[in-house]
């Protein structure tokens, strides 16, 4: 499978940090990504499930570039063959970050499904920002 990263830096270039949005459908992904790029690029919708490839975008923070990642929901046991497929692509996408923010949707509290992708990520080493969304 092909790298997630829609360019490649050559050596003499530094390469902005990759962040990935994880976290269980519907918590709040693509609002933050729309939020943080500054334009709506992402799909926002009630419905679970919209976001089925991933999303690049870049902002700016403190003067330094960031390439920022939205795919689809993760965690749950779905069989679905399709939601499988995006769950696969949305860990690949964690996998090649170099920080992940897991969000989580404050009204619910944690499910089971959030302990289980955060598990997760502990065993993958990557560092991880906990953003906890729908709070208002």
């Amino acid at each position: 499978m092909e790298s997630v990263s829609p360019s490649k830096a050559s050596p003499s270039e530094e390469r902005a940090p990759l962040v990935a949005l994880a976290g269980r459908p519907n918590v709040g992904k693509s609002t933050l990504f729309n939020r943080l790029v500054g334009r709506r690029i992402s799909i926002v919708e009630e419905t679970p499930g919209v976001t089925r490839d991933l999303i690049f975008g870049e902002f700016e923070w403190m003067g330094r570039t960031i390439r920022l990642v939205d795919a689809g929901g993760i965690g749950g046991a779905s069989q679905d063959p399709l939601c499988r497929e995006v769950e696969e692509l949305a860990w690949k996408a964690v996998s090649e970050a170099d920080l992940v923010v897991l969000m989580v949707d404050g009204r619910v509290g944690l499910t089971e499904d959030d302990w289980q992708v955060a598990n997760r990520l502990k065993r993958m080493g990557k560092p991880v920002i906990l953003a906890i969304n729908k709070v208002e």
